[in-house]
C-alpha cells in the first residue's frame, strides 16, 4: 500500500495468542514536506471512536440499568419525534434514519443537534435493513450526555481511556503529536484537529468521531476485548461476550451492537470490527485471540477510494487467511 503510493505511511500491530508484532511502514506526512512516522503517533481513528467510545459507555449504563435499549429514543430525547426507534437501532444501524440535512457542515451545533432529531424515517428499512450512518451514535452520544449529565466525550475519557490505561488515547492531542490528514494549498494541514465534519462542529458532544490515538492504545484495547485483560469496572467479561453475536432486531443482518460482524465460516465464531474513513481499522477474533490494528491516514494528503478500498479489502483477507484458516 505504501509502494503503491495508495496510504503514505501506517503504524500497525497484529495479536496472536501473548504474541504482539508491531511496527510502522511508509512516513506521517508527503505534503507540503515529507516527515517520518514515530513510535506513539497519533491517528484520527474517525468512526472507530464509535466502538472504542460511545459503544463502551453505552454498554456500562445498560449493564447497570441506566440504559434501556429496547426503549423508544423518544423516551430519552422528547424532541426525536419518532416514537418506535429505540435505541437498539440506533446502535445496529437498523433505525431506518434517512434524509438529508441542509447546509449541514455549516450549521452551529444546535441546529445541527436539532435537524438530527428532526429527519424522517424509512419503514421500510427500520428492524429491516441496515444502513450504516453516523447518526445513529451521536444520537446515542446525546442520550448518554441526558443520563449522565456530561459531555459524551468527557464520559468517554472518564469511563474507559482513562481506567483501561490507554497511554496515548485523547480527544485533545497535541498536534505535533498527531499523524496529519488532509491538505491543500488552500486550506492547509489538517493535524490534531478531527478530520470528520460533524465531529468538528459537535466537539465534545460528538459520539460518532474525534478520538486520537497510538498503536499501543489499540493493544492494550484489543487485549481487553479478547479477554486477555480484565476491567470489570469497564465492562464485565460475559458483556464483551456478548458482542460476538448478532445484535439485529431479527438476528440476521449481520451487525453487533455498535460493532460490525465478519462471519469468517460456519465453524468460525465471528469476528468484531469496526473501520474510520481517515484509514483505520481494528478486527478483533475471540476465538483464535487475534487481533489486527491497523492505522494509516489514507486522506493525506486527499482521498482516494478508488484504491483504498480494494487494498483493505485484501488486507483483511491476508490476515483473516492467517488468523482463522491457521488457527
Amino acid at each position: 500500500m505504501v509502494t503503491g503510493k495508495i496510504i503514505p505511511g501506517a503504524s500497525y500491530a497484529v495479536i496472536r495468542g501473548d504474541k504482539v508484532e508491531q511496527a510502522q511502514v511508509g512516513v506521517a506526512e508527503i505534503e507540503p514536506e515529507t516527515k517520518p512516522l514515530w513510535p506513539h503517533a497519533l491517528y484520527d481513528l474517525a468512526s472507530v471512536t464509535k466502538v472504542i467510545g460511545t459503544t463502551t459507555v453505552a454498554l456500562q449504563l445498560m449493564a447497570t440499568g441506566r440504559l434501556d435499549i429496547d426503549r423508544p429514543v423518544h423516551d430519552y430525547l422528547p424532541d426525536f419525534e419518532n416514537h418506535e426507534v429505540t435505541v437498539l437501532n440506533l446502535m445496529t444501524h437498523t433505525s431506518g434514519i434517512s434524509g438529508y440535512i441542509q447546509n449541514r457542515n455549516g450549521l452551529p451545533a444546535a441546529d445541527l443537534l436539532a435537524a438530527i432529531q428532526k429527519l424522517p424515517i424509512s419503514q421500510f428499512n427500520l428492524n429491516h435493513r441496515v444502513v450504516y450512518t453516523d447518526l445513529g451514535l451521536i444520537l446515542t452520544g446525546m442520550i448518554i450526555e441526558k443520563i449522565l449529565g456530561q459531555s459524551i466525550q468527557t464520559a468517554v475519557t472518564e469511563r474507559v481511556l482513562r481506567p483501561l490505561g490507554l497511554p496515548d488515547a485523547t480527544f485533545h492531542p497535541n498536534p505535533a503529536q498527531a499523524v496529519p490528514t488532509t491538505y491543500s494549498q488552500k486550506a492547509g494541514l489538517l493535524q490534531g484537529i478531527v478530520h470528520d465534519p460533524k465531529g468538528q462542529i459537535l466537539g465534545e458532544h460528538c459520539g460518532s468521531a474525534g478520538l486520537f490515538a497510538s498503536v499501543a492504545d489499540l493493544v492494550q484495547f484489543s487485549k481487553f476485548m479478547l479477554g486477555q485483560t480484565d476491567n470489570t469496572a469497564v465492562l464485565a467479561p460475559a458483556t464483551i461476550t456478548s458482542l460476538y453475536h448478532d445484535w439485529t432486531p431479527n438476528h440476521h443482518l449481520r451487525r453487533s451492537f455498535g460493532w460490525n460482524l465478519w462471519h469468517a465460516g460456519a465453524d468460525h465464531e465471528p469476528i468484531i470490527f469496526h473501520t474510520g474513513y481517515t484509514g483505520t481499522l481494528l478486527m478483533l477474533d475471540r476465538e483464535s485471540q487475534s487481533a489486527l490494528i491497523f492505522l494509516s491516514n489514507r486522506v493525506h494528503p486527499v482521498v482516494n477510494n478508488a484504491s483504498f478500498l480494494p487494498a483493505r479489502r485484501r488486507l483483511i483477507a491476508a490476515w483473516i487467511a492467517d488468523a482463522v484458516t491457521n488457527h
